[in-house]
C-alpha cells in the first residue's frame, strides 16, 4: 500500500513536469528534435538534418511555426561537413522565405545574413557578433531570392563569404 506522501511527492513531481512544459516547451522539443523537409530538398540538405538535427529543428523554431527545411548548406563550400565553420538554412511557409546562419564554430563570430526578393529588393539584414547565428531574416516571396551570408573573427577577416540566387527555389 502506498503511503500518503509517497503519492503526495509524485503528484507534485508530474505536476511540476506538466508546469514545466507548458512554460517552457521548447525543453521537450530539445529532447526529440524534429524539423519537416521540403520533399524537393536534396541529399545534402538531408544529410546536413541527419547529422545535426538539434540545429535544424532550433532554426526552424526561430523562423517561427510551419516552416520547413527548404536547403542546408555546410560552409565554407567544399569543406568536409564534418569541418564545417557555419550551416546556412533555408526554410519555406506557403511562399514565404527565411534563413539561419548557424555558427558551427562554438565562439563569438562576425556574422552577416541577407535575403532580399529577386532582384535585390525588400532585402532582410542581420549583422554583428553572434555565438550562435546570425538571422532570421526573411522575405515574403522566396522565388530566386539572393542570400548572403559572411562569417569570420571580424567583417575584414572572413572565413566565409556565400552569395547565391538558389538557396531558395526559382521557378
Amino acid at each position: 500500500m502506498l503511503r500518503p506522501k509517497t503519492i503526495l511527492r509524485a503528484a507534485v513531481a508530474a505536476m511540476a513536469l506538466s508546469a514545466a512544459v507548458l512554460v517552457a516547451p521548447q525543453a521537450v522539443a530539445v529532447d526529440a528534435p524534429r524539423v519537416p523537409i521540403s520533399k524537393d530538398a536534396d541529399a545534402v540538405t538531408r544529410a546536413v538534418a541527419r547529422a545535426d538535427r538539434s540545429a535544424a529543428a532550433a532554426a526552424a523554431n526561430a523562423c517561427g511555426t510551419g516552416y520547413t527545411l527548404r536547403k542546408g548548406i555546410p560552409l565554407p563550400l567544399g569543406t568536409d561537413p564534418d569541418l564545417r565553420l557555419a550551416t546556412l538554412f533555408a526554410y519555406e511557409n506557403g511562399g514565404k522565405g527565411c534563413a539561419i546562419l548557424d555558427n558551427n564554430v562554438g565562439a563569438s563570430r562576425y556574422m552577416y545574413l541577407k535575403v532580399c526578393k529577386a532582384g535585390g529588393t525588400a532585402c532582410d539584414p542581420d549583422e554583428g557578433n553572434f555565438s550562435e547565428y546570425a538571422g532570421p531574416v526573411y522575405v515574403s516571396s522566396f522565388a530566386c531570392a539572393p542570400v548572403t551570408a559572411k562569417m569570420g573573427r571580424t567583417s575584414s577577416s572572413l572565413s566565409i563569404n556565400y552569395s547565391s540566387s538558389y538557396v531558395f527555389p526559382c521557378g
